[in-house]
């Protein structure tokens, strides 16, 4: 039978969010349903809420969730009732091509749950990022469940089902970082954080961090930045040479996504040096640089789908780490919230004083 349960919806464009009954189907074939014991307040979100992704409205919002499987559909063999997961928006096929070349973090067909969740009134809901985890329970697809150490703290592990995985991929499997390597990331909010957190793990010994806010610019060096630039009072691509002997850093990672940044990025690596985009860009934003310039730098410009991870390989390791002390997962959790406090958790997350608000259900917080 299905259940019905309380959740954050957007209902309508830059409307404030609802807490709202939701009524959520049993699994059917390949799909499983789950207690959502914490989820992250992301930037993803709150541009859901405001219009910037679709107008599939209304929108279950939430999708950086661990919790525990509740039921499984049909056919579900890998998983079962009891097991700690935290969730995925890029449940890969497995036959595409992507898939058949062994490269299945380009997976070409991911997929969702196949059912919808509703309202009551029986409006179909459009879960943000094929998850909505703003809600005691949500259906998704069995792939979208990864198993993991299940002694881990799930609100700070929820964390890595979006933007520490983002940020954490984007260094270390986009740009390759490694034992040596200099390496400068633009933007340090909870992306950024977790590139420079990455790439102090596989070995880089020189990172500079750079954004416009001092207080943020502190706070990298404790993730692991070596170097810090704000980039109102130094032109950051000067900044990056200087701390690099004149060279600029082997990897770049733009956790901006602004033609300006990347543009500094792009100016300011090393030749034959990388520069990964893994800030999202609106669609009306352009880049002009000289072809010549292209040419002439060599390397390579990535930009980094989720990090590039695949969810089996990647959550597990990084939850581990995270369990011997070795991934400074906790330190993302700026403050544990209630479902009531989401459309707040935008405001505090807008004024950048949070790297997260973690939604916390059913006591898994701290």
């Amino acid at each position: 039978m299905s259940q019905t349960v309380r959740g954050v919806i957007a209902r309508r464009k830059s409307e404030p969010v609802e807490v709202v009954e939701v009524v959520v189907p049993d699994p059917g074939p390949g799909e499983a349903v789950v207690k959502v014991q914490a989820c992250g307040v992301c930037h993803t979100d709150f541009h859901y809420q405001q219009g910037g992704i679709g107008d599939d409205y209304p929108y279950l919002l939430g999708h950086e969730a661990a919790g525990v499987v509740e039921s499984v559909g049909e056919g579900v063999t890998d998983l079962a009732p009891g097991d700690f997961v935290i969730l995925n928006w890029r449940a890969v096929c497995g036959e595409c091509r992507a898939c058949k070349k062994g490269k299945p973090w380009y997976c070409f067909a991911t997929h969702n749950a196949t059912q919808k969740m509703t309202l009551t009134d029986g409006t179909e809901l459009e879960p943000a990022l094929g998850i909505g985890a703003f809600i005691e329970k949500t259906l998704v697809a069995a792939g979208q469940c990864t198993k993991v150490d299940p002694s881990a703290r799930p609100a700070a592990a929820g964390l890595l089902g979006c933007g520490v995985m983002a940020g954490f991929g984007a260094a270390v499997n986009t740009g390759g970082v490694t034992r040596g390597d200099s390496v400068a990331v633009i933007g340090c909010g909870g992306v950024g954080m977790a590139a420079i957190a990455g790439s102090l793990l596989a070995g880089a010994t020189t990172i500079i961090a750079i954004d416009v806010d001092d207080a943020k610019l502190e706070r990298a060096r404790s993730f692991g930045a070596t170097h810090t630039i704000n980039s109102r009072e130094l032109d950051p691509v000067e900044g990056m040479r200087g701390f690099t002997d004149g060279n600029g850093p082997d990897v770049v990672v733009d956790a901006v996504g602004r033609p300006e940044t990347w543009k500094q990025g792009f100016f300011g690596r090393d030749l034959a040096g990388v520069l990964v985009l893994v800030g999202v860009p609106t669609p009306e934003m352009t880049v002009e640089v000289p072809l010549a310039e292209v040419f002439g730098h060599g390397g390579a410009l990535k930009s980094s789908w989720y990090g590039d991870c695949l969810p089996e390989r990647d959550f597990p390791m990084l939850v581990d780490l995270y369990q011997q002390g070795r991934f400074p997962l906790d330190d993302f959790v700026s403050e544990e919230i209630g479902l009531e406090s989401v459309e707040q958790a935008f405001e505090t997350m807008k004024s950048g004083k949070v790297l997260r608000s973690v939604v916390v259900l059913d006591g898994a917080g701290a």
